[in-house]
């Protein structure tokens, strides 16, 4: 079973905008829709390393600010023409705070 820690209030990243977390493993970026559903992903493109916490979120996709990549939030598969993916993570908000899964926060395995 996945555990998971508190990283902040939902209402610290703005609708259909994104904040940044650190762990051990890098950056995620983590994004709120205006629906107020949230998504972690990997906060660089795969295809020249742009910060996808700084692109445009519409609906559930998030576009890349430098080359126009548009990724499914869902399954961080890249839409369209474009081919490639980030890794997602798991994440949910229960009682207005966010919560990430635990697995980010440790260390990584030597």
């Amino acid at each position: 079973m996945t555990s998971f820690i508190d990283i902040g209030a939902l209402s610290d990243v703005p609708q259909q905008g994104a904040r940044v977390v650190k762990t051990q493993q890098g950056c995620i970026a983590v994004f709120r829709t205006a629906d107020n559903r949230v998504f972690a992903l990997d906060d660089h493109c795969p295809h020249k390393g742009g910060p996808l916490s700084e692109g445009i979120v519409h609906g559930d996709r998030v576009t890349c600010p430098l080359h126009n990549w548009v990724f499914d939030m869902n399954s961080g598969e890249a839409q369209g023409a474009d081919s490639g993916a980030v890794r997602t993570y798991p994440i949910r908000v229960e009682n207005g705070r966010i919560l990430i899964s635990a697995e980010l926060m440790a260390r990584r395995a030597a």
